[in-house]
């Protein structure tokens, strides 16, 4: 790469130029960093805790907080210095790095939140039969290829990052490497780049987010057929939680990578990556906990010991 690039580092314009709008950005991103690691945090280990939690939901649940704390950790403390900091700069391999772990763990929850949607298909539809389908082997194997998926899709971009060439500019109209906004540096043709994000984003979201909406479509049919009404409330109570997630996390990527490029604006770009990326991290342990019986339960027995 040394032989190529003339960059050693990127400059970040961030969210504001101004100095107290940054201060008021930190504090508000600093109060958000705080609240997802402690409400992910505290999913991961009562799910470890409590022996009632031991269950493929509670088992995918506390992989996808174990994910968000990373997740939101790749880009979150680095954009908290920048806010404080006169020169708002990333090391070249610092982009790469940041880049490639944004990738992986932002895969992986595409992935994660599809087999979650099938671990609710399995608990409504076929409920008699659920220990059987959801066996323990089952669920390691679904959330490693979860895992394993992401991993894949972040090397296959950073690898078609790195074939380029970056002889400057060297400013950065965003507040981390985010792939779209990286390639817009490159002193080469990054056509093939595009073409690669575009068919990777079918393959890791639009495919993942259609058969989520075609399961939901088939645990809604089997919901109204459940008689009780208190059944039928139980079973829609359980799986909103779920629709939320999908919606907010897979709303906002669609709407920033599907979209064609001539239609990017920088503003919306920003927002829509703080959404998926600061935002819903942030989000998934209250709306988990706050519906969910079984978590409220768990964190007052706890904290009563």
């Amino acid at each position: 790469m040394r032989n190529h690039s003339s960059v050693d580092e990127f400059i970040l314009l961030g969210l504001s130029s101004h100095p107290k709008m940054q201060i008021v950005l930190f504090v508000l991103f600093l109060s958000c960093y705080v609240i997802s690691l402690m409400g992910n945090i505290i999913i991961v280990l009562i799910s470890k805790m409590d022996s009632r939690l031991h269950t493929p939901m509670y088992f995918f649940l506390s992989n996808l907080s174990f994910l968000d704390i990373w997740y939101t950790s790749s880009i979150v403390p680095k954009m908290l210095v920048n806010f404080l900091s006169v020169k708002k700069s990333i090391s070249f391999v610092g982009c790469i790095t940041q880049m490639c772990i944004h990738l992986s763990l932002g895969g992986t929850e595409c992935y994660l939140l599809l087999v979650m949607a099938y671990d609710r298909y399995a608990a409504i539809c076929s409920p008699l039969h659920y220990t059987s389908i959801m066996h323990p082997t089952l669920c390691i194997k679904m959330a490693t290829g979860s895992w394993f998926g992401g991993l894949m899709n972040s090397l296959i971009h950073t690898l078609f990052a790195l074939r380029l060439p970056f002889c400057g500019p060297n400013v950065i109209n965003h507040f981390f490497c985010e792939v779209p906004s990286v390639l817009e540096l490159s002193c080469m043709d990054v056509s093939l780049n595009k073409t690669v994000i575009f068919f990777c984003a079918i393959l890791v979201v639009m495919i993942p987010f259609f058969l989520i909406l075609i399961t939901y479509v088939h645990i809604i049919v089997n919901i109204l057929k459940i008689s009780s009404s208190v059944g039928r409330r139980k079973a829609f109570s359980t799986c909103a939680s779920h629709i939320t997630v999908v919606t907010l996390f897979y709303g906002t990527i669609i709407f920033m990578y599907m979209r064609p490029g001539a239609s990017h604006v920088l503003n919306q770009d920003k927002m829509a990556t703080l959404f998926y990326s600061v935002v819903t991290p942030m989000l998934n342990p209250l709306i988990y906990t706050l519906r969910n019986k079984d978590v409220k339960v768990a964190l007052k027995e706890i904290r009563k010991k």
